[in-house]
């Protein structure tokens, strides 16, 4: 029986099925294949809509004045500032630089190094992304200040310990500042130059080229120290502000014996990476000085591309040429500056005035009228003592000189010692020749005359004075060129004396026995003064701290120079216990060195707390100790013995035994006879000399050592009311 239709169709469908299997098959596998691809192009489309979305959003937060994603990256977490200051210059400096630092809205922070551990802290600043500036400066012998001593100490001995890795500090940013006086020739900015040394042989990286501030205003590169630093703190800000933007360059360290590499190829600072920690590694022994300029300094930040990235040979000729081109300007731009400065100079009169703003303003607080460039006037407290009929100064006791008609000056503001004992607390300039502006004697007298009177006018009417006294104070008789620095190295010194001697002004001259030839050629004055600080050259140099590398053989040429000289000579001698009370046979060979007429022992002043000096009012003597002292010395010295004393100045006149006649002492000195005396030498053009004894006058009983007025006289107020010489300061 034959199938039914049915049934044959639906076999013929399956066969044909199974015949174009392959074709069904394929027919799959291309539309699997198509709606892949179709998802793909999907998912691709809807990515790159997302980026254009987040793109838009980050222009529209920049252009409503946010801060995109990128620009929150931070590259300066804040700066510290480190200081190590002796007078406080540089902890002003610090606070200056801070303020500078606050308006680029960075956090910022002054730290003493007196209170800061680089043990525990110093390496934190590798990581923390801050820059640090040091402002140090320079004391005596080159040594730190005491608040930095650990410090630097600490530094030295990291730099050469074998233990610290040369990497010990990659990564730390810094810049140095260092604070000194070029007439230190010796030590001049030593403690910045060695601290920036360090910093570099542990491998920090310097970001910007050391400055060094000059206290030597005739040496300045811009005038003053002051001004030294105002030029490299707007270098260092220019230089933190393109920090702040992510700029990395910085000196490579690469340096050899004060050769820096990168000024020949551009070296540029990378993030911290292997190849940077192989380099800190290959600084060898004799890489003993960092490079002395940094990269910026060579190259702008948007050419500067160094040899470590792929050049094109053909776009090598074109660096070379701008680089040409840019050592071409350089040189034209220093030829201008050089013209320019020449230019200055010559219209200035070839040298810069000693006197720096910063100068006049210290020294107008504390009193001084200042006159010219490098003159000042001030009125002594003994004379507004005496224009009140209270006690005299220890010269009107020793030399019966009138306190209320004695001007306090000096032509020469400058010094070649920096004394622990001053009592202008070191504010005066420092020099070992004369290198400023100068100006004419004519003119520094009358201006001191006209300011000293100035002086005397405003005690018109205040309670105490007397009449009689104030109408002399007016009348300068005597000039005491000791107020402060050293007047011997004005070089028309001899053409003021001449003019004071002019105007019947006697001249009480102090030097510091540096300037053994200023001493021969100095002409005649009323009494010229040695100071003798000290018997020993080691004390010498400890107590004077001098700037001559030769001071002790200056000293000695300066007392054998005194002893050539034919009127009053003077040893002044200081006291500062626990510092040269215990010289005496040195003193007295000292004294046999210079045979003054006169020795003045005096006890050190202690003028309150300086940070330029350690002394305390225990290095004060009694009056006692003093007066010990004396009666050992004299016993040492057969032609000297004791003649005056002034008890309030703790002070106490020595004199040679030729100043006493016929038992009486004659220290005072007879001003009249003085003047006639130096007229009659002028006019002979110095044929006719004169000697010490010439003008002489009688010592009152009253001033002699062991009266029991104790210096002071009878006729003064105070002593009247009672009878001893308590409180009479004067002011």
């Amino acid at each position: 029986m034959d199938p039914p239709l049915d049934a044959w169709g639906l076999s013929s469908s399956l066969l044909s099925l199974w015949i174009n299997r392959f074709y069904i098959y394929w027919g799959f596998a291309f539309g699997i294949s198509l709606w892949i691809c179709v998802q793909i192009v999907i998912k691709k489309q809807a990515k790159n809509s997302q980026v254009k979305s987040i793109s838009k959003a980050n222009q529209e937060l920049m252009t409503n004045g946010y801060i995109s994603l990128q620009k929150r990256e931070i590259f300066v977490s804040g700066v510290k500032i480190f200081y190590g200051s002796q007078t406080g210059t540089a902890k002003g400096f610090a606070t200056n630089l801070a303020e500078a630092v606050t308006s680029l809205d960075l956090p910022v922070e002054a730290i003493n190094l007196k209170e800061y551990d680089p043990d525990d802290h110093l390496a934190e600043e590798v990581t923390s992304k801050t820059v640090c500036a040091f402002l140090l400066a320079t004391y005596t012998d080159g040594r730190p200040p005491e608040s930095a001593e650990w410090f630097c100490k600490w530094l030295e001995e990291a730099a050469s310990d074998f233990r610290f890795d040369k990497t010990y500090l990659k990564g730390m940013r810094y810049a140095v500042f260092g604070l000194g006086n070029s007439a230190y020739s010796n030590h001049f900015n030593k403690v910045g130059k060695n601290v920036d040394r360090w910093l570099w042989k542990l491998g920090a990286h310097r970001v910007l080229t050391r400055g060094e501030g000059d206290g030597n205003v005739a040496k300045s590169k811009h005038g003053s120290i002051e001004a030294d630093f105002r030029a490299w703190k707007a270098k260092f800000i220019s230089r933190l502000r393109a920090l702040c933007q992510g700029e990395k360059r910085s000196c490579g360290g690469n340096c050899k014996k004060g050769k820096c590499e990168s000024k020949q190829r551009g070296s540029e600072e990378v993030e911290p990476g292997p190849h940077t920690q192989d380099e800190a590694h290959h600084r060898g022994p004799e890489e003993e000085e960092p490079c002395e300029s940094t990269s910026e300094e060579e190259f702008g930040p948007e050419d500067h591309q160094g040899f470590s990235s792929v050049v094109d040979v053909e776009d090598l000729g074109k660096i070379m040429d701008h680089g040409k081109k840019e050592k071409r300007e350089k040189e034209q731009q220093e030829e201008k500056t050089s013209l320019f400065r020449s230019t200055g100079k010559n219209e200035g009169g070839g040298r810069r005035a000693m006197i720096t703003p910063a100068l006049r303003e210290a020294l107008t607080k504390q009193g001084y009228q200042l006159i010219g460039s490098h003159s000042g006037v001030k009125l002594c407290r003994w004379t507004k003592s005496m224009l009140r009929g209270r006690g005299g100064c220890y010269k009107h006791t020793f030399y019966g000189i009138e306190s209320h008609r004695c001007m306090e000056t000096t032509p020469s503001l400058a010094c070649a010692n920096k004394c622990v004992f001053c009592w202008r607390h070191h504010t005066n300039p420092v020099g070992t020749e004369w290198q400023w502006k100068m100006d004419q004697p004519e003119m520094i007298l009358k201006e001191a005359i006209e300011n000293h009177q100035n002086m005397i006018k405003q005690f018109r009417g205040v309670p105490g004075v007397k009449a009689e006294r104030f109408e002399e104070g007016m009348e300068v008789k005597h000039c005491a060129l000791s107020l402060v620095g050293e007047p011997i190295m004005y070089p028309e010194i001899n053409s003021f004396l001449k003019l004071l001697h002019q105007c019947k002004i006697s001249s009480f001259l102090v030097t510091n026995a540096q300037f053994p030839m200023e001493i021969r050629n100095l002409k005649p004055v009323t009494q010229l003064y040695v100071s003798v600080d000290a018997s020993t050259k080691d004390s010498l140099k400890k107590i004077d701290r001098p700037l001559f590398k030769d001071f002790w053989q200056r000293f000695l040429d300066s007392l054998k120079a005194l002893a050539t000289k034919q009127q009053r000579t003077v040893y002044r001698l200081t006291l500062v216990k626990a510092w040269n009370v215990d010289e005496l046979q040195a003193y007295a060979e000292l004294v046999s060195l210079g045979n003054p007429d006169f020795i003045e022992v005096k006890g050190v002043t202690y003028c309150g707390a300086s940070s330029a000096s350690n002394l305390t009012m225990a290095n004060v003597p009694w009056h006692e100790e003093v007066v010990r002292f004396v009666r050992e010395l004299v016993e040492l010295i057969p032609d000297y013995d004791i003649a005056c004393e002034h008890e309030h100045s703790n002070c106490l006149l020595i004199a040679h035994k030729k100043f006493k006649i016929d038992g009486e002492w004659w220290t005072w000195i007879d001003y009249n006879r003085f003047q006639e005396l130096i007229e009659a030498y002028e006019d002979s053009d110095g044929s006719e000399t004169f000697s010490a004894q010439d003008y002489m006058a009688k010592t009152p009983e009253w001033a002699l050592f062991g009266a029991s007025e104790r210096g002071f006289d009878p006729k003064d107020t105070r002593y009247q009311r009672k009878n001893k010489p308590k409180d009479i300061s004067g002011c």
